[in-house]
């Protein structure tokens, strides 16, 4: 039942972004496209209701629990960044905005643009592995919450290998023309 609540909420949330950016620039309304993408993440208030009303019914933690404690991290760390991504893109294309700047490929723009991924990872992680960390201590049963601690060191290790690479361009930025687009 969960996965299907979270799969909903992911359709709704994007849902939601694609309403508000066409109505925005297709409709020619831009506060209710507004209202419509500050709707969207309050989708994951349904999710984290819906998740802790299942783990307070007794349920025990499944990996459909860590995943919703990881989309909801997400959300929070990726959100915004990806409806901005979004919202140039829809504005370029519907309402004669300017073209997207194309991300850096090189040198110490490369490199700051992997840092500022990073510190989103780092924010998603947070708050992530805070919620399945809280979960872990509010179930307080270990023979429960094994799917929670396993999703937990899962993603520590991503966001590790993250971090090493991501920080890697800032000590060796990658040379001018190397990744370029053909």
């Amino acid at each position: 039942m969960l996965v299907a609540v979270i799969v909903t909420c992911e359709v709704l949330f994007w849902v939601l972004v694609l309403a508000g950016l066409a109505v925005r620039y297709l409709l020619r309304r831009p506060r209710l496209g507004g209202r419509l993408l500050v709707a969207a993440p309050l989708v994951d208030l349904v999710l984290l209701v819906a998740t802790v009303l299942d783990l307070r019914g007794g349920a025990t933690a499944t990996t459909a629990h860590a995943l919703a404690a990881v989309y909801l991290g997400v959300s929070v760390g990726f959100g915004h960044s990806m409806v901005r991504w979004a919202d140039v893109r829809f504005a370029h294309r519907f309402a004669g905005g300017p073209e997207p700047e194309p991300r850096p490929r090189s040198g110490r723009a490369h490199a700051a643009h992997e840092r500022r991924g990073f510190g989103r990872h780092l924010l998603a992680y947070a708050v992530g592995a805070g919620l399945l960390g809280v979960a872990i201590l509010v179930i307080g049963d270990p023979d429960r919450t094994g799917a929670l601690l396993g999703m937990l060191r899962l993603w520590s290790v991503v966001v590790a290998v993250d971090g090493l690479v991501s920080l890697s361009y800032t000590v060796r930025p990658r040379p001018t023309g190397v990744g370029a687009r053909r």
